[in-house]
């Protein structure tokens, strides 16, 4: 069944929204604001419906033609068909909305500053990773179509630098040489720097026979790697982990140049994905804090020291703290190796932060799913003056802005800052300070 729709806006995870005649919301995937579309009805809720744009009638003045080939079947950036202008607008609504919604933060329309725009539109991961499926007794490369578990082959990635793009054909005509499904890989990463030169392919799976000189030789010859691994992981408690990282041939971590510091990654280890956004990030982060050297400060989920080492170039007194091994192995390396000094505790940011009875300042970036109760528990008995947080998802990041609210903060600034162009994701950097009556 087909029916004409206008698209007034967009919802966060990227799909236009109208209105039915008999007023339910109508959420349209690849839909922009503005078209006027015909839309075939996928699924029919009692409050809403999803749909997907069978034809355009009248198309929005903010669409643009998708310049990657692979637009309509990958689904990884589904918004490469909106002006890039329109991109920033849409994001900072993102974080306008969620503040407003889920945070009931007031005056969210004026704390929340215009999103800052990636120095790249194209071009800016240093880091892609494709799933891997058995075709025909042999291994291939893929993405995940959008709103599907299927998985889809691309020769080309313009996300990645200039020069590599075709990487994804290179390495997938490699799998199908040397892979088999008893393997036991079930993805492969690969990070590059237009910076170091660095490049490394990490091999995901699970534990088994893997003719580890074979892929060395193969995958090597198809991309001119520095480092090659395989990252074995198993199952325990219903979630997936890392049990052996194995070096099969090359340095065994990847290497950065980010704001001035000189980075060494192992492949478990989280690293922004736009070098040039992380460094607008960091900037956004020390300018917020403006410290004087004197502060004792801590840098909570710091994970390998994207914020960490800029710090401690501004802070004699800095606690840094991570949970994942990898991560807090990288870290202290990368401290070492750039001159720099903190103490580093590895750990639950809960269980960590139980010696520390005050900080002037805290830096917290967690991941998606936030801070947990517990850990925003011990967070504010140090009666921190100042908190930056840094949050990559606007409803997680309001929750955890609201309560901290609750707890005697106000928000005095929040800015969005775009890291991943033609998709829907965002950051955001809100500085709150301390009510000292509270």
């Amino acid at each position: 069944m087909e029916e004409t729709i206008t698209v007034k806006r967009l919802a966060y995870e990227g799909a236009g929204v109208g209105t039915r005649n008999d007023g339910k919301t109508v959420f349209v995937s690849g839909g922009c604001p503005g078209d006027t579309v015909t839309v075939h009805v996928d699924e029919e809720h009692p409050t809403f419906v999803k749909s997907h744009v069978a034809s355009i009638l009248e198309a929005s003045p903010h669409r643009v033609s998708p310049p990657c080939p692979f637009y309509h079947t990958c689904g990884g950036c589904p918004w490469q068909i909106l002006s890039y202008d329109e991109q920033l607008v849409w994001k900072r609504r993102a974080v306008v909305d969620a503040f407003t919604r889920i945070g009931t933060i007031p005056d969210a329309e004026n704390l929340v500053k215009q999103c800052l725009p990636s120095k790249k539109q194209w071009g800016y991961r240093n880091k892609v990773e494709w799933a891997i499926k058995t075709e025909n007794d042999r291994l291939s490369l893929g993405f995940h179509r959008a709103e599907s578990n299927e998985i889809t082959t691309v020769s080309r990635c313009l996300l990645l630098p200039k020069g590599h793009e075709d990487v994804p054909r290179a390495l997938n005509g490699a799998l199908r040489f040397v892979g088999k499904p008893e393997h036991g890989l079930t993805s492969l990463s690969y990070r590059v720097s237009s910076r170091t030169q660095s490049q490394e392919i990490a091999l995901w799976g699970t534990p088994g026979s893997l003719p580890r000189k074979a892929y060395a030789d193969i995958l090597g010859s198809a991309v001119k790697t520095t480092s090659l691994t395989r990252v074995l992981t198993k199952k325990r408690k219903n979630r997936q982990v890392i049990s052996q990282v194995e070096v099969l041939a090359g340095k065994g971590y990847w290497s950065e140049r980010l704001a001035n510091f000189n980075f060494k990654l192992s492949s478990p280890s989280f690293f922004q994905v736009n070098t040039e956004g992380a460094e607008a990030l960091i900037k956004l982060v020390v300018d917020a804090l403006s410290l004087d050297g004197n502060e004792l400060l801590c840098d909570l989920y710091c994970g390998a020291g994207t914020f960490t080492l800029p710090l401690a170039n501004h802070s004699s007194q800095l606690v840094a703290v991570e949970e994942m091994g990898s991560a807090v192995r990288d870290l202290r390396r990368n401290l070492e190796e750039n001159m720099l000094d903190a103490d580093v505790r590895s750990g639950d940011v809960a269980y960590a932060l139980k010696e520390i009875k005050h900080a002037d300042a805290l830096v917290i970036d967690p991941p998606r799913s936030g801070i947990s109760r517990e850990a925003l528990a011990d967070i504010m008995t140090l009666r921190a003056d100042r908190i930056v947080m840094v949050s990559c998802n606007p409803a997680t990041g309001a929750r955890d802005i609201s309560r901290l609210i609750e707890s005697g903060y106000t928000v005095l600034q929040t800015t969005p800052v775009d890291l991943f162009p033609q998709t829907y994701h965002v950051e955001s950097v809100t500085l709150l300070q301390r009510n000292f009556d509270s």
